[in-house]
C-alpha cells in the first residue's frame, strides 16, 4: 500500500500511470466518481494486488475462499465493490490478497445506532471484530430504555461480528445525567434491577458482550462508579459476557474537570475486561477549528494511560468525522458543523481549495471562502487513519474503536485492511 498525495496538475490517469496501475482501479478502490475531479492535497490509497481471480459460472464466494485458503470476510474485505454481499458474477475480478505483510492482528470495535443505512453497515461489518450498538437508556428505578436493535444484532452475527449492548446515562435531550448516574452507582437496589435487565435483555437478544458509558460523573461518585463496574463485571463474566468501559481522555489521575473526575482510570482498568479511550473531540462544535484527534494530544492520553491500565485492555478511540468552522471563531457563539471525510474532500474539490497537512496533529485541514465568509474545515484522510493506527502497535493495544460508522470513509478501511489482520472473537 502506498499513500499518493495529489500535486498541482495531476489527474487520476496521471497518477495512475505513476504507480503502474490503472484509473479505474485507483476509482474503484477509494470510491471517486466520474469525472474524478481531486483536489490538491488529496490522498488516493494505490494498492498492489498478488492474486486475482476471475470468477466463472457456477462459482460461488464460498468457494473462491475455500479454493485459495482463506475467509469470506477477507474477500469482502480485499473487494469492497461487492458491498459486503457475497452475490459474484461471471467475468468479476477479485482481489485474492496484496502484497503487503500485514503488521499483526488488531481488534476493531464500531459504533452504530438503530437506524444505520443498511447498506453501509454491510459494507463495514467485514472489518469489525464487535459491532456496539448506542444506546440503551436508564430509568430512574434501574430499567432499561430500549432500542430497535434486533435486526442489527442479527446481522452482525451472520458476519461473524460480535454485537456489544450499550447501556449510557444519555437521556433524550443528548446530555448525561449525572443524577441518573449517581443513583445507580449509589442505590443498591436500583443498580441489581439495572444489572439484572441487563442481563435478560443480552441473553434474550443475543448479545455477546455490554459496553459502558456514563460521563460527567460527580467526583464524589467516583469510587462508587468503580464498585459498580466492579459489581457488574463480576456479574456478567459469571455467565459468560464481557465488560467494556468508556473513559474520558485523562492525561492525569488529578486532572480537574467534570468530564474526567469521576473516571478512576486505575480502578475502572482493573475492573473491565477491556476500557475505550475515547480520544476524539479537542476539535468539537463548539471549540476554535482545529483536528477532532490531534496525535500529539491523543500521545498524552495513550502515555499516562499506559501507566494506569494494562495496554491490552485498551481500545483507542478513531474519529470518524470532521468538522466544518465558520471563522471567524467566537467563544461561545461559533457552532460547527460535522461533515463525512468524503464530504470534506468533495467540499475541497467543489471550491476548489488545496488540502494541507498539519505534521504535528498529523491531520488533513483546508480553507476555502464561500459567500464573503471564511470556512475551515478539518477532517481525516488516508494519512490521518495510518498514523492514529500505528499508534495501536506501538503501545500495544488491544486494537481501536470507530466513533462512529454511520458514514462510510472507503479509505479508512483500505489503510485498515492493507495494514492489520481484523480479529474475531
Amino acid at each position: 500500500m502506498e499513500i499518493h498525495v495529489v500535486q498541482p496538475g495531476e489527474s487520476l490517469y496521471s497518477i495512475a500511470q505513476a504507480y503502474g496501475t490503472t484509473a479505474a482501479r485507483l476509482a474503484q478502490d477509494n470510491e471517486l466518481s466520474p469525472p474524478y475531479s481531486l483536489a490538491v492535497g488529496q490522498t488516493i490509497v494505490v494498492l498492489y494486488p498478488r492474486q486475482v481471480y476471475t470468477v466463472t459460472a457456477g462459482d460461488t464466494l464460498e468457494g473462491i475462499a475455500r479454493q485459495y485458503g482463506v475467509t469470506v470476510n477477507q474477500l469482502l474485505r480485499n473487494n469492497p465493490q461487492l458491498g459486503g454481499l457475497t452475490a459474484i458474477s461471471p467475468g468479476q475480478v477479485l482481489v485474492i490478497d496484496y502484497e503487503q505483510e500485514t503488521q499483526g492482528g488488531l481488534s476493531v470495535n464500531g459504533y452504530a445506532y438503530p437506524y444505520i443505512d443498511r447498506q453501509v453497515l454491510q459494507k463495514t461489518l467485514p472489518y469489525l471484530t464487535y459491532l456496539t450498538l448506542f444506546t440503551y437508556g436508564i430509568t430512574p428505578e434501574g430499567g432499561l430504555i430500549g432500542i430497535d436493535d434486533q435486526e442489527l444484532i442479527d446481522l452482525a452475527w451472520e458476519y461473524g461480528v460480535a454485537p456489544l449492548m450499550l447501556v449510557s446515562t444519555l437521556t433524550e435531550d443528548g446530555n448525561f445525567n449525572n443524577e441518573l448516574a449517581s443513583l445507580v452507582v449509589n442505590d443498591m437496589a436500583v443498580q441489581e434491577r439495572l444489572i439484572s435487565e441487563i442481563l435478560a435483555n443480552m441473553q434474550a437478544r443475543g448479545y455477546y458482550g455490554l459496553d459502558i458509558d456514563f460521563e460527567f460523573i460527580r467526583p464524589e461518585d467516583r469510587d462508587a462508579y468503580t464498585a459498580f463496574i466492579q459489581n457488574i463485571t463480576q456479574r456478567l463474566n459469571a455467565e459468560g459476557y464481557p465488560v467494556v468501559v468508556a473513559l474520558a481522555p485523562k492525561v492525569s489521575v488529578d486532572q480537574p474537570g467534570l468530564l474526567y473526575q469521576g473516571h478512576d482510570y486505575a480502578g475502572i482498568g482493573a475492573a473491565a475486561n477491556s476500557v475505550l479511550l475515547m480520544t476524539y473531540e479537542w476539535g468539537y462544535t463548539y471549540g476554535p477549528p482545529m483536528a477532532v484527534a490531534p496525535v500529539d494530544e491523543v500521545r498524552k492520553v495513550l502515555d499516562f494511560a499506559v501507566t494506569q491500565i494494562e495496554p491490552d485492555k485498551i481500545f483507542m478511540g478513531m474519529p470518524n468525522y470532521g468538522y466544518n468552522w465558520t471563522l471567524p471563531y467566537v467563544k461561545g457563539e461559533s457552532r460547527a458543523d460535522s461533515l463525512s471525510n468524503v464530504a470534506a474532500v468533495e467540499l475541497a474539490v467543489a471550491q476548489n481549495a488545496a488540502i494541507s497537512y498539519d505534521p504535528v496533529a498529523q491531520a488533513p485541514f483546508f480553507r476555502y471562502n464561500d459567500a464573503g465568509r471564511e470556512h475551515e474545515v478539518w477532517f481525516e484522510d488516508a494519512r490521518s487513519v495510518e498514523a492514529k493506527l500505528a499508534l495501536t502497535q506501538e503501545y500495544g493495544f488491544q486494537g481501536v474503536s470507530y466513533w462512529n460508522i454511520m458514514k462510510y470513509f472507503p479509505q479508512n478501511w483500505l489503510v485498515l485492511n492493507a495494514l492489520y489482520n481484523i480479529r474475531r472473537v
